[in-house]
């Protein structure tokens, strides 16, 4: 039994939900987004919600109950208010600039990093070392945020590099002095 996949969600006023063909349209004052329904999964909307039954009891099908559900959700809160995600970057000289549609980084590399934003995502930079990923999709958002990380990941000894806000570096002890 899936605990996820069982519970129904709620369409928040504003929101059309449209289910056709084993596709799941959600369209939200902010944008539409769209995505497939697993093969043995059905979305039923009714009454302001939407659920998810599933055909067979097998494993596989126990697995893409939770998971549909879980997207379907996703969709719906960024038709609706979208997800941000937040980084800082930690280093003497290291600081963000965003002009036009490019992220220009400065990561103590002999050249600056020239990053494209992609369509459908809004990147803000405060204090230059702040960064705020903002979209409707929240596969995009994560994994322009991780990309962005991934160019100088945090290292253990000074703590320099990107990291997510709320992330936490274990920090290690350098060589002892003779």
């Amino acid at each position: 039994m899936s605990r996820i996949g069982n519970r129904a969600i709620v369409i928040p006023s504003g929101v059309t939900v449209d289910v056709a063909n084993g596709e799941i349209r959600v369209k939200g004052p902010k944008v539409t987004l769209s995505g497939r329904v697993p093969e043995g999964i059905q979305a039923n909307v009714e009454n302001g919600t939407i659920k998810f039954v599933r055909g067979s009891d097998s494993k596989e099908a126990r697995r893409l109950h939770g998971l549909a559900r879980a997207l379907t959700n996703n969709m719906v809160i960024g038709a609706t208010t979208g997800f941000t995600r937040r980084l800082e970057i930690e280093g003497v000289g290291y600081r963000a600039d965003v002009r036009g549609k490019e992220l220009h980084l400065l990561l103590g590399y002999s050249h600056p990093i020239v990053v494209p934003i992609p369509a459908g995502l809004t990147v803000a930079v405060d204090a230059n070392t702040k960064l705020a990923i903002t979209g409707s999709d929240k596969e995009e958002v994560g994994q322009f945020a991780a990309n962005i990380r991934s160019l100088r990941a945090p290292e253990p000894y000074k703590g320099k590099g990107i990291k997510y806000a709320e992330e936490r570096i274990r920090r290690k002890v350098g060589k002892a002095g003779a």
